[in-house]
């Protein structure tokens, strides 16, 4: 079982799915056995419900500089 590849498919998922986002964070365990089909250990799905989470967490912050950069260079040209 590839950990990383499925971390790397359930961001792709819930970055696009609001919905899947708000059930992963309500019940991580139920929404990566449903869309993976696997049963995982209780390590190894904390494992990547944290890597999960730690990816979202960046690519927001990441959004937020760049919107906040946009908004200091559109201020600057004014």
């Amino acid at each position: 079982m590839d950990i990383k590849k499925i971390i790397e498919e359930l961001i792709e998922k819930v970055m696009n799915d609001e919905d899947l986002l708000k059930k992963l964070d309500d019940d991580p365990t139920a929404v990566l056995e449903k869309l993976f089909g696997v049963d995982l250990p209780n390590d190894k799905i904390n494992d990547v419900i944290d890597a999960v989470k730690a990816k979202i967490t960046m690519e927001n912050i990441g959004d937020a500089i760049d919107a906040i950069g946009d908004f200091f260079n559109k201020k600057d040209k004014k």
